[in-house]
């Protein structure tokens, strides 16, 4: 695990090519087909080399989920390890990585009828007085939620309403579950901070050389999908979308997108360094490689 640009996918490869592993994807963007540019997913033939999963499920305008992932990682899981190799999760979701290892809060399922009340009431008011009513309920999931992110909002709004609990309160609340296999948390993290910047930076443009703009332009006509979907809201697709609706010029989207990603590797680092039993390892080091498959040999995981 580790934040974007740190080399992860990288490194997973050169562990599969020593170790007998399968490769499960811990990442929100690359659940979503014909997303491959944006998401750095590994193309069709590293796929067809080193064995990936949960990679390409759903369509753009679908919806994949925390639970979803859990369900579908576990099963994996078992099913990896029941021919005997070794499941090697890899991504910078880190929700996804919480979830797998803690299980999920007991929150409401969706509510039709809530959800359909609380837009009409955004439709006349605005998300942000929403966002100004779920200050007064929920302060602390309100601080944690942009003032025009709806679909949040909404969410936060409908726990509150559902079950008359701040859904903050509820998340601290998780349900009690048993993690069946024994792990080893392998995390890369820069030793500067500048530096993984730049390689954001540089990666971004190559992004847009490979032709993201293009991608989103093809999705966007394919599926009917709109800005706020969970799809066209993963760092660069929303950019790309803002340009594509005339809303900031290539130069714009290009800083927006760069800025955004490095604002989501900040995420990453906070999550990482809050979580404990990792075994840390410095993503800009020469020698990461050989550090971190002498790890692996050392742990014997495979023995």
């Amino acid at each position: 695990m580790g934040p974007t640009a740190s080399g992860k996918s990288a490194m997973a490869l050169e562990i599969a090519r020593r170790f007998p592993v399968e490769i499960i994807a811990v990442d929100s963007a690359q659940v979503y087909r014909y997303m491959d540019i944006g998401s750095a997913k590994p193309d069709k033939s590293t796929q067809a080399e080193i064995p990936h999963h949960l990679i390409d499920l759903i369509n753009p305008d679908e919806s994949y989920s925390a639970a979803r992932f859990r369900e579908d990682a576990l099963l994996l899981m078992h099913e990896i390890t029941a021919h005997g190799k070794v499941p090697l999760l890899v991504g910078g979701t880190m929700l996804y990585f919480k979830v797998l290892r803690q299980g999920l809060a007991m929150l409401p399922a969706a509510d039709d009828a809530m959800r359909e009340e609380l837009e009409q009431l955004a439709l006349k008011q605005g998300w942000p007085a929403m966002h100004a009513v779920l200050s007064q309920l929920d302060p602390v999931t309100a601080g944690r939620i942009q003032p025009n992110d709806s679909q949040r909002i909404q969410r936060a709004l409908e726990v509150c309403y559902l079950t008359g609990k701040p859904m903050s309160e509820m998340l601290g609340q998780q349900q009690n579950t048993s993690f069946p296999f024994r792990v080893f948390n392998i995390a890369l993290l820069p030793s500067e901070r500048g530096v993984l910047h730049e390689h954001i930076s540089q990666r971004f443009s190559v992004m847009l050389e490979a032709g993201l703009v293009d991608e989103v332009r093809t999705i966007r006509e394919q599926f009917n999908v709109s800005g706020d979907m969970p799809s066209m809201r993963c760092v660069g697709y929303r950019q790309v979308c803002m340009y594509l609706d005339n809303e900031i010029d290539l130069e714009r989207m290009r800083e927006m997108g760069v800025f955004a990603t490095r604002q989501l590797a900040k995420r990453q680092l906070t999550w990482l360094r809050s979580m404990n039993e990792l075994r840390v390892f410095d993503c800009l080091d020469e020698q990461l490689s050989s550090q971190i498959l002498r790890f692996i040999q050392e742990k014997r995981i495979f023995s």
